[in-house]
């Protein structure tokens, strides 16, 4: 079992946008998000990673699990959550939305992706971490 620091996350981190980057080049920005996300999952997966996606976020509130019926794009080596974007605008909303994964499903750092760009490294993905990265090694 890997141990989960900081300089962990940095690296996996460093895998997933250089798998995104992959991808990108390959196909380009204009498709559908699905057709990434996918092609991401696989791309990862062809790098040893542990990937698994559209699972379900669990919501709870005032004690109960409820079923909202929301779902991750992909979770990476159980640590790492990535949503995937392919529009033109990346809209404050999408931020909101991976932090508020990352929260319910306690886990210390996201990835944001837009593939609808002309260079993900550079206009296409931003990092996020939370309380639960602060308090790693």
């Amino acid at each position: 079992m890997t141990l989960i620091t900081q300089d962990y996350l940095d690296k996996l981190t460093y895998k997933i946008i250089g798998a995104a980057i992959v991808v990108h080049k390959e196909l380009g920005p204009g498709l559908y998000e699905k057709v990434y996300e996918k092609c991401l999952e696989k791309e990862l997966q062809d790098l040893r990673l542990k990937v698994e996606s559209q699972q379900s976020v669990p919501v709870v509130h005032k004690g109960l699990s409820l079923d909202c019926e929301i779902r991750y794009d992909l979770l990476v080596e159980n640590a790492i959550v990535v949503e995937l974007k392919a529009v033109e605008i990346l809209h404050p909303l999408f931020e909101s939305q991976l932090l508020t994964y990352m929260k319910l499903l306690k886990k210390p750092k996201g990835i944001l992706l837009n593939f609808n760009v002309g260079n993900i490294f550079k206009e296409g993905q931003k990092t996020f971490v939370n309380e639960y990265f602060r308090q790693l090694d």
